[in-house]
């Protein structure tokens, strides 16, 4: 027998009304007792659950192609699960979300927005808004006050035809104001799908967003102490210092507390996981606090995150630790909830009463994209670039969401006006995020017609290079490729400008550190190590990166166009580390593909590094190094490269070149410019007793792994130096291009760090810049699109 509870709504006890519903216990004894288990609570929200994510899932898949944001494809879950669509059907909305289920979906659906802003929170560095220049203020300035005016001109004009609750003051500043505002936590995640955080707008657009919440978080208060107002003059004021004891007991105390936390954390270990349990539940302590003074219930786990500091070790174990069930599995839930009360059959016996609210919303969004648009065109900024920015500021997203909840938990709007307004944030967005990528592409600056390689860079002019470092065990390697090709007797200098890449954790805005400008790098072994490299004939820069590793490429680029770079050197990783291996390959294969200069992927197969090795290239023994000439643009900057480094009276050179039998499958053009370097080659050097000119006559493939056997049995090189792959005849590597494996070193270059595995032999694989010609970005779009399908 159930047990009977009585549910006493004060309404429905007032109209003599009694609801009477049974209540069955957690978990069942299952189908073959008899019973049902969707009767019960456990069972009915692990059935919900994985609906929702399922559901959400396959919309997601449907418009990937589309460049569609993760957030859209939540919302449509959620609308699905609605009575918009299946729970229009009383036998699934009994079936799978009865009455019974509206608490569970609605709390659990709120906790999943209060994790999220607190992870948004983690991510964002308020100090940054000191570095963030006068641009981003106006922009972010005239881009919320106008749509905001705009919008209450609007409103005031509609007044009368508003329902009673939406034209009063405190609610037409609230309407007004989220409107007009952009969210900081609505546009990260969508910039970081779009792999823009390292591009020019992504870095504006993050500073814009964090200028437009703190003043958004102004308005916040104001609006909520006017609504406490309406009821009792002195709650407004009591709600005002309230609000300032909760702020200042999180900035003030709790803050203080998770610095000494990161104190407490010894260098280069994670938080002690005491910690970041009590951290986790503060977040629902804060969400409880302002809930008990009429604060909004997700701002004290926003300013809860802001409070922390972002980046390792604090902001980015708690990152780590827990945004994936946050997003996977608490933000489905908060999606559905959105869902289950948008309904959107409701609009269409409203629409009168809704049209103010529409007209509003729909004048602070377009207003917002051309203030945003004109403002950034005032301060000199690329048409296209303008566009993108006011683009991106125009996103909606989660933030709203919230808001507009709240809206109506305060009466200030019905179900059909949530309809509405969610509706235009799915079409703002859904709209928006695909003309980012037709508008703006992050890669377009470095498709220059420029020649910036070593071919063509004069041997007495300043060479420039960008060397890149992961970590401590790339140093050495990078030391000796710089040393080389720097200590020869030729009236040259060399300009290194050495990046140190950091992959971003724990923080949402990517940093770009020139330590030339700085002069805390003295605990930096990396820094400390190049500091002291150099000598009369090479200069070292310093840089650190942290960003995405989807997106470092992009600092890497904007380095070397910025510096007229003709060379980027890329480790190679060699270790076992999946993960670690799969995003250094990302890396190096995305500057292969859009770099505006040579690059060069160095394979280090020396000692493993000591703290007494970072100048393991000032030695006086002879190195002894190989070039492999296969042809092409890639081989002619391999043996410019090797040139350069000839002139070193430590280096002894030999020079293979490989040719087809009877010329076979030679290309002329090619031909005529490999044949004109490779003489001025050997005419140069034919003094030079250390460098050797020889040449080698293959058929196909397979002679070309026989005679590179012949070459390592014969003689042991420290280095061989080759060109990638572009222009070399296919008879050299005929029944070899299936075997490669690692796509960025190209065929030759992957068999020769097999056939040295165990060796300290390094390989150093060229690729010569490549002229990219400047495509309409539309046409990449489309390309894109077709690729995804």
């Amino acid at each position: 027998m159930s047990k009977l509870n009585l549910t006493e709504d004060p309404y429905l006890l007032s109209k003599g009304l009694v609801i009477c519903r049974g209540i069955h216990p957690p978990h069942t004894f299952g189908i073959f007792s008899g019973e049902n288990p969707l009767e019960f609570s456990f069972s009915l929200v692990l059935l919900e659950i994985s609906t929702i994510i399922a559901i959400s899932r396959f919309i997601r898949y449907l418009l990937k192609p589309l460049r569609q944001p993760r957030i859209i494809s939540e919302l449509l879950g959620g609308i699905i699960i609605g009575p918009s669509v299946l729970s229009r059907s009383k036998g699934f909305r009994n079936f799978i979300f009865p009455d019974t289920a509206d608490y569970a979906l609605k709390n659990i659906g709120l906790i999943g927005f209060m994790y999220f802003l607190f992870l948004s929170g983690v991510k964002t560095d308020l100090t940054q808004i000191k570095n963030v220049g006068k641009k981003q203020w106006y922009i972010a300035i005239f881009g919320v006050s106008i749509p905001m005016l705009c919008s209450l001109f609007i409103g005031l004009a509609l007044q009368k035809s508003m329902e009673k609750e939406l034209a009063k003051a405190s609610s037409m500043l609230g309407v007004t104001s989220e409107l007009a505002i952009t969210a900081f936590p609505v546009i990260y995640p969508i910039i970081r799908e779009l792999n823009l955080l390292s591009s020019e707008i992504g870095r504006m657009s993050l500073s814009t967003a964090l200028i437009s919440d703190i003043i958004g978080i102004q308005f916040v208060v104001i609006f909520e102490a006017a609504k406490q107002g309406e009821h009792k003059s002195m709650a407004a004021l009591w709600f005002l210092i309230y609000s300032f004891l909760i702020g200042a007991s999180i900035f003030g105390g709790v803050r203080q507390i998770m610095i000494w936390i990161i104190k407490a954390t010894p260098e280069g270990k994670s938080v002690e996981q005491i910690y970041v349990v009590f951290i986790l539940l503060g977040v629902l302590l804060t969400g409880f606090l302002c809930d008990l003074g009429g604060i909004a219930v997700a701002n004290g786990p926003l300013w809860l995150g802001l409070a922390i500091p972002d980046g390792p070790p604090l902001g980015a174990t708690l990152v780590e630790k827990t945004e994936t069930i946050v997003m996977d599995i608490l933000m489905p839930f908060s999606f559905a909830y959105v869902g289950m009360f948008t309904d959107i059959s409701s609009i269409y016996t409203h629409w009168p009463h809704l049209q103010p609210i529409f007209f509003m919303a729909l004048t602070a969004y377009l207003v917002k994209m051309v203030t945003v648009l004109f403002t950034s065109y005032f301060f000199n900024m690329p048409f296209r670039d303008c566009l993108a920015l006011s683009l991106v500021l125009s996103l909606r997203g989660e933030v709203e969401l919230l808001i507009f909840i709240h809206w109506m938990d305060l009466k200030m709007i019905t179900r059909p006006y949530f309809t509405m307004l969610v509706l235009m944030t799915i079409g703002v967005t859904s709209i928006v995020t695909p003309l980012i990528s037709m508008v703006y592409d992050p890669t377009r600056p470095y498709m220059i017609n420029t020649r910036r390689n070593i071919q063509h860079t004069s041997l007495n002019t300043e060479l420039n290079i960008i060397a890149c470092i992961h970590d401590e065990e790339n140093v050495p390697g990078i030391i000796n490729i710089l040393f080389e090709v720097s200590n020869s007797t030729a009236p040259r200098t060399s300009m290194v400008h050495a990046l140190h890449l950091m992959e971003l954790v724990g923080r949402a805005a990517p940093i770009f550190i020139d330590h030339q400008e700085s002069v805390n790098i003295d605990q930096n072994p990396i820094h400390n190590a190049l500091k002291h490299f150099g000598g009369e004939n090479i200069t070292i820069n310093s840089y650190t990166s942290y960003s995405p590793k989807r997106s470092m490429y992009q600092d890497i680029c904007k380095l070397a166009l910025e510096k007229k770079a003709s060379i980027i050197i890329l480790p190679f990783y060699k270790g076992t580390q999946v993960l670690t291996r799969q995003g250094v390959q990302l890396v190096n294969s995305n500057v292969l593909n859009h770099a505006p200069c040579s690059v060069g992927i160095y394979v280090d197969q020396g000692a493993s590094p000591t703290s007494n090795n970072y100048n393991v290239g000032r030695r006086s023994s002879i190195n002894k190094f190989a070039l492999l000439f296969m042809g092409g643009s890639d081989a002619r900057e391999a043996l410019s490269y090797a040139d350069r480094i000839a002139a070193n009276p430590d280096v002894s050179l030999t020079a293979i070149r490989f040719l087809s039998h009877n010329g076979e499958g030679d290309n002329e053009m090619e031909k005529k410019l490999d044949d004109g370097l490779v003489t001025w080659f050997w005419v140069k050097n034919e003094g030079n007793e250390k460098v050797v000119y020889r040449e080698v006559v293959v058929k196909n493939g397979e002679d070309t792994i026989a005679a590179l056997h012949t070459l390592q049995n014969e003689e042991f090189f420290d280095l061989w130096i080759l060109g990638r792959n572009q222009g070399i005849n296919p008879v050299l590597l005929q029944g070899l291009t299936h075997w490669s494996a690692q796509n960025e070193l190209g065929v030759i270059g992957d068999f020769l760090v097999s056939m040295n595995s165990g060796t300290t032999t390094s390989i150093l694989v060229m690729q010569q810049q490549i002229l990219r010609g400047q495509e309409p970005t539309s046409l990449g779009f489309l390309k894109k699109i077709a690729t995804c399908r």
